[in-house]
């Protein structure tokens, strides 16, 4: 489960945090709070200092809503990577795209990864990592189109389909020219699930991770966190973490965020109570 993305690498074990930054009017979570361009620049900086291993862009509403042409969300994205790339050298930029052509000027411009969270809608994705070097997420959309809600979809076994798709997506995408240590997989909770299905993948995340492929997990707020505990999205983030936790004791190894240093802090924590890192100050029973 090592993997690289940019200049860093990431052993087996180790815990990253994907901070979100939406350039985007209408976000399910922030409503539009970064999408004038230096908030979104001012945001990516906080939350480098925060704790984020990686700064994912996304200029395109996941679900249905105004159209937004692949130029418009180039302008939208494009400084925002510049800005990171200029001022955080090590950063690892990750771009949230379906489209080959965005793709290929982001990373142009700085972008180490490909976000494709709609399940390979555009194979000109796969080419475009291939050429460049870029890393790329393989997702699980179920068939469906990008913004797109699902409607009273239904698996025989959830699980078994998510496994299915990602890894034939990842070996199509090694096939082609991929970095094999430039893949992540990705569920995709929510997309093209119902709670039931979500929570299955939450429970069963071991599964994915005994592929060997780096799992990414996108939990923040989600709408099977507030189904579950019946609450806003405003009030989501206690959930979260529960499921970021029980997450990264599956082996999932990225965290996609919008509450960033909270998630840094639940996920070091579980690393010293595995071990994995010592405590930070120890002074108790001690002095």
């Amino acid at each position: 489960m090592h993997f690289r993305l940019g200049s860093r690498s990431f052993a087996d074990g180790d815990l990253a945090v994907m901070a979100i930054i939406n350039r985007t009017p209408d976000s399910f979570y922030d409503r539009g709070e970064t999408f004038a361009l230096q908030p979104a620049i001012d945001k990516a900086r906080r939350v480098i200092d925060e704790g984020a291993d990686i700064v994912d862009i996304g200029g395109v509403k996941a679900g249905p809503g105004t159209e937004v042409t692949a130029s418009e969300e180039i302008d939208r994205v494009g400084p925002v990577v510049q800005a990171v790339r200029s001022h955080h050298r090590e950063a690892v930029i990750s771009v949230d795209t379906y489209r080959a052509e965005v793709a290929e000027e982001v990373v142009r411009l700085g972008c180490d990864l490909i976000n494709d969270s709609w399940g390979g809608a555009d194979p000109g994705l796969v080419d475009v990592a291939a050429r460049t070097g870029a890393a790329l997420v393989c997702s699980h959309v179920g068939g469906l189109a990008p913004r797109t809600d699902p409607h009273r979809v239904a698996y025989d076994d959830v699980v078994a389909d998510v496994v299915r798709t990602v890894t034939d997506l990842a070996e199509r995408a090694v096939a082609a020219g991929v970095r094999r240590d430039g893949i992540l997989i990705d569920p995709c909770h929510d997309f093209a699930k119902n709670t039931y299905h979500s929570l299955s993948v939450t429970r069963r995340l071991d599964e994915l991770a005994a592929t060997g492929w780096p799992v990414l997990v996108a939990l923040s707020n989600k709408d099977f966190v507030g189904e579950s505990l019946d609450l806003p999205t405003a009030e989501r983030l206690p959930g979260t973490l529960a499921a970021t936790v029980f997450s990264a004791m599956q082996g999932a190894q990225v965290f996609r965020a919008h509450n960033v240093a909270q998630t840094r802090q639940a996920l070091d924590m579980l690393a010293v109570i595995r071990g994995d890192l010592p405590p930070k100050k120890t002074l108790r029973a001690l002095v």
